[in-house]
């Protein structure tokens, strides 16, 4: 089972191949990134017309890499939620047409769920990647962290899930993108934090961890503002002094000692619930899936507190690319799940698990 997976959801425009769930043939990425980094996140209406630019050369350059044609393809999946919806709308309607004009079945793929499917893809012939040496086992735990996301899902098979917990309020990713910002990093907030991390004290600042009547529920809000009201005390201000005036205020230690505090504490912050939920259901396997993902420290706090070991999908494959979804594509396909019929398969923006 051979299937082009488009994902469109947010800035990256993204197609790969990917045969029976698990192989990977080709995954192409063209992001915006650097339209949106004057403006500090994503500008929804710079991300549609990117996608629009790119959509076709992007699943041309897959087919390419993968060294196939179209005859060789045997399905489509593409994501139709959750994400912007002009993003989206481009995405769907260049698979609906794809579908339509190359006869192929279509798949309807939520993103998220995508995301846990990036851990199932153990063998390439592309240079660069480095993957687990076999497919996760039922039931498996899922910790799902991005900048739109922040969710515990237990899986008992395939299509067969139940959503744990997720964030009351900021993902994660989004309060490390408001984190960056506080304190004059560049956009994205994610890389740019971990990296100036790396010369601070963790514990130079006792940020609060949220307490929530949900156990497996997460809150970031609370952590961004303590962030920023300790920004403000650090130079000698209170919550009067605008939160953009602290980039040119903060020295580069403090900088870096407030990023190490705060990405210490998020983090913790999933790890903690990922282990309660170990505690309880007992899985067989653990994963985690998003862009969040790729942080070395969400891979060593879960490592140095797991019993079992985690195989860690590569990099590449942790933020958005189309790969997560012609893997679950493939899933659908050979287990016999619902077509979308490409006539009518319409954006789900909000789109949850």
């Amino acid at each position: 089972m051979i299937v082009l997976g488009i994902e469109s959801s947010c800035d990256e425009t993204a197609a790969a191949i990917v045969e029976d769930g698990r192989i990977l043939h080709s995954n192409i990425v063209a992001t915006s990134m650097d339209l949106h980094a004057a403006y500090g996140g994503v500008v929804p209406e710079i991300a549609a017309r990117s996608h629009i630019e790119a959509i076709m050369p992007v699943v041309n350059q897959a087919l390419t890499e993968a060294k196939m044609t179209w005859d060789a393809i045997d399905a489509i999946a593409v994501t139709y939620g959750a994400g912007l919806g002009g993003s989206l709308l481009v995405g769907v309607l260049s698979a609906r047409t794809l579908a339509i004009t190359k006869n192929k079945p279509l798949y309807a793929i939520n993103h998220v769920e995508g995301h846990v499917y990036a851990n199932f893809i153990t063998k390439t012939a592309l240079p660069g990647y480095v993957l687990p040496t076999k497919q996760p086992v039922f039931p498996i735990l899922a910790l799902i962290v991005s900048g739109g996301h922040s969710q515990l899902a237990l899986f008992r098979n395939h299509f067969d899930y139940t959503l744990l917990g997720q964030t009351q309020d900021d993902a994660i990713g989004e309060a490390f993108d408001k984190v960056a910002k506080i304190i004059g990093l560049p956009y994205p907030g994610g890389p740019s934090v971990s990296k100036k991390a790396l010369e601070g004290d963790a514990h130079a600042y006792a940020f609060p961890k949220a307490k929530l009547a949900g156990k497996y529920d997460f809150s970031f809000s609370g952590l961004k503002t303590a962030v920023l009201r300790t920004a403000q005390a650090a130079v000698g201000a209170d919550f009067t002094l605008p939160s953009h005036e602290l980039p040119a205020r903060l020295s580069e230690a403090q900088k870096a000692d407030i990023a190490a505090s705060f990405e210490h504490l998020a983090i913790e912050t999933v790890v903690d619930k990922t282990m309660l939920a170990f505690e309880e259901f007992e899985p067989k396997s653990v994963v985690i899936a998003g862009g969040v993902a790729a942080s070395s420290e969400l891979r060593q706090q879960l490592s140095e507190r797991l019993p079992i070991p985690v195989a860690y999908t590569d990099f590449k494959l942790c933020t958005d690319n189309g790969a997560m979804i012609a893997t679950l594509g493939c899933f659908k396909a050979m287990h016999g799940q619902f077509t979308a019929d490409p006539y009518t398969l319409d954006i789900a923006p909000n789109l949850s698990m």
